[in-house]
């Protein structure tokens, strides 16, 4: 019976790991995006890393250079049963980042803090251009959205000392000024999908 229960085992976790999806977002500094999605119920996992380059130049002094192609990026692991990918994007578009900063967010400039969605489905690409679409059409911002929608290629896990950046150092000025008022909006504004 201990083998059965073991079968059973796995099989349950097998079938909760592909419920689970992959979104890709890069809005700025990874930092302060990783950590505003680690706070949205449903989320099982975020990753901070680089996307939109190749895996030779996917270290932190190349991508830095702004000269790679890369995008400091967040790979979120969700459960669509208990967050959708449009409510990811709600979060993304209004409190992860400022979509209207061209190749920049805040005091941080360059390509590399470009605002991208790399999308990993084709109805994950449809959703971004329908919400962008929408923000656009009710005027949500004063600037003109810049966002980049793009499939993504390939994801790197970003070096061990980028990861879960926030949580490790919740005083350092950068992540006090500007990466902490992130968590305060999103617990204002998506109270429901707070954690």
């Amino acid at each position: 019976s201990i083998s059965i229960m073991l079968g059973l085992g796995a099989a349950s976790t097998a079938a909760a790991e592909t419920a689970k999806q992959t979104a890709v977002f890069a809005g700025g500094c990874f930092w302060g995006v990783d950590a505003v999605f680690k706070h949205v119920k449903g989320v099982a996992g975020v990753v901070s890393g680089y996307a939109g380059g190749s895996a030779a130049t996917a270290n932190y002094g190349m991508v830095s250079t702004g000269a790679t192609g890369h995008a400091e990026a967040v790979r979120v692991s969700f459960d669509p049963a208990q967050v959708s990918y449009r409510q990811l994007l709600e979060v993304f578009f209004s409190v992860a980042h400022d979509p209207t900063q061209l190749n920049r967010q805040g005091p941080d400039v360059g390509s590399q803090y470009r605002s991208a969605i790399f999308y990993t489905s084709a109805e994950q690409q449809e959703l971004a251009q329908s919400h962008i679409g929408q923000l656009t059409a009710a005027r949500t911002f004063s600037s003109a959205i810049v966002t980049q929608i793009v499939p993504l290629q390939q994801f790197y896990p970003a070096e061990d000392y980028h990861q879960n950046y926030l949580a490790l150092h919740p005083n350092q000025p950068y992540i006090v000024i500007h990466d902490l008022p992130k968590l305060a909006q999103l617990r204002k504004q998506f109270p429901a999908l707070y954690r």
